[in-house]
């Protein structure tokens, strides 16, 4: 018997469309489409289907500290002071404890609307620095978690060699991210060997802890996955680049590689014009996260200039302080008018904010993951998000106007189902195994944190 989800009203490449019946294969992907038709027995039935996003970046373990870096240190408080906090949570986190605290990650992000999710994973070895016996051993944890809650996932091991530019030495507290090139490669070859159909990427972590000759070597050895990079995040990283490679990094980065729509550029908030132009023109993706972002005081990804060279971005949720595709995208839009002191500079004359946002980064995102993402259309994979026509922000609106509810004007979620791969995930707004992994979360958070 076939699978099939009928919506009164669906977001396709075309515009909205009505009376909507969506056919899923058994491998998962969407098969017919056919509008202005009915529903048959046994179908699904929804109000408002959208396409489910990609989250593009994302340290799943850093839920465990949410919250736990707010209070006020002697001197400004910045990300550098921020990451200590993040150094001492890591020390903590153990195998056991990873998977918990992924799979909590990975619900909420179901529930929040997102169906894939870029995991740059850093936390390879023990915390002491010492190798597992499986060099793939928590890197397996993240799948498992991922399997476990049914979101779909990138998986962007990443190459972490030094602990500043220059070469600067790892320090103790980063031991356990590191490896050397060897080792990165053994890394990438054990999750192959262990678990055949994992999309992977490639991810070295920053200029300031990979050398220009490792990066090389890296893109030279795999000439076709996706890459991202954490860039130009804050000024101390912009001014120790002129220091030690002449140029701002993004500058350095476009002059030596050749930056090209595999790539994903993490944050990137400080560029000049020229930066700015030659990011947009490359066809890669700015991966923001303006939650993230605004926790840490890193400053504003010049989001309207960048749109307006046609500059491709997708949205992560980075430190996952706080889980919400709606107010990811709210907020990087609030902060550009903030900036421009002006109302909708993202949206061209006579469009929607809401609707220019959220396809932008359906694009980007599932473009830097390498996910057959983030369209309603023949032959994608089945990822879908329902949405109630009732809730008190979408009731008596209409097409655009939903998105424009949901993203600006929602205290609560409207979504009802969430569907990864043409299996439902989330019924009437709550992961169907929420209630077990929250269990595992909090007695996980009991057990480690100090």
């Amino acid at each position: 018997m076939e699978t099939a989800l009928f919506a009164k009203h669906a977001l396709l490449p075309t515009g909205w469309a009505h009376h909507v019946r969506l056919c899923f294969s058994a491998e998962g992907n969407l098969g017919t489409i056919k509008t202005g038709t009915k529903a048959k027995p046994g179908d699904h039935l929804a109000d408002i289907v959208v396409p489910g996003m990609a989250n593009l970046h994302c340290h799943a373990f850093q839920r465990a500290m949410a919250g736990l870096a707010e209070r006020a240190g002697p001197d400004k408080d910045s990300f550098w002071t921020w990451r200590e906090t993040m150094y001492q949570i890591a020390h903590t986190v153990d195998p056991d404890a990873l998977r918990a605290i992924a799979a909590m990650a990975y619900v909420d992000m179901l529930e929040s609307g997102f169906t894939c999710v870029g995991e740059f994973h850093y936390l390879h070895h023990g915390p002491d620095g010492s190798p597992y016996n499986n060099p793939a051993e928590m890197a397996t944890q993240l799948i498992h978690a991922a399997r476990q809650t049914g979101i779909g996932q990138t998986l962007l091991p990443v190459f972490y060699a030094h602990g500043g530019f220059g070469g600067a030495a790892l320090s103790a507290r980063q031991k356990r991210f590191g490896h050397g090139l060897d080792g990165y490669m053994a890394l990438i070859q054990a999750i192959h060997e262990q678990h055949p159909g994992t999309k992977l990427g490639i991810a070295p972590h920053s200029l300031r802890a990979v050398s220009p000759e490792q990066l090389s070597a890296l893109i030279t050895a795999f000439p076709e996955d996706p890459v991202h990079i954490h860039i130009a995040e804050q000024f101390r990283e912009v001014e120790e680049s002129y220091v030690h490679l002449g140029e701002p990094p993004v500058r350095w980065l476009f002059d030596h590689m050749e930056v090209d729509e595999r790539w994903c550029l993490v944050h990137a908030t400080h560029m000049r014009e020229d930066e700015i132009r030659d990011l947009a023109s490359s066809g890669a993706v700015a991966g923001l996260c303006p939650i993230t972002e605004a926790n840490l005081g890193d400053g504003f990804f010049p989001a309207r200039e960048y749109a307006e060279k046609n500059g491709r971005f997708g949205i992560g949720s980075d430190s996952c302080v706080r889980i919400d595709l709606a107010e990811e995208l709210r907020l990087l839009d609030y902060g550009q008018r903030l900036r421009s002191q002006s109302r909708t500079p993202l949206a061209p004359p006579g469009t929607s904010s809401g609707r220019v946002l959220f396809e932008s980064t359906l694009k980007g995102g599932a473009q830097a993951l390498g996910q057959n993402i983030g369209a309603i259309s023949v032959g994608m994979r089945a990822d879908l998000v329902t949405l109630d026509s009732t809730h008190p922000a979408l009731v008596a609106r209409h097409g655009d106007a939903w998105l424009d509810g949901w993203i600006y004007a929602a205290n609560t979620s409207p979504i009802v189902d969430v569907y990864v791969g043409g299996q439902k995930q989330v019924e009437n707004g709550r992961h169907k195994g929420r209630g077990a992994l929250q269990t595992a979360f909090g007695r996980t958070l009991k057990r480690i944190l100090p």
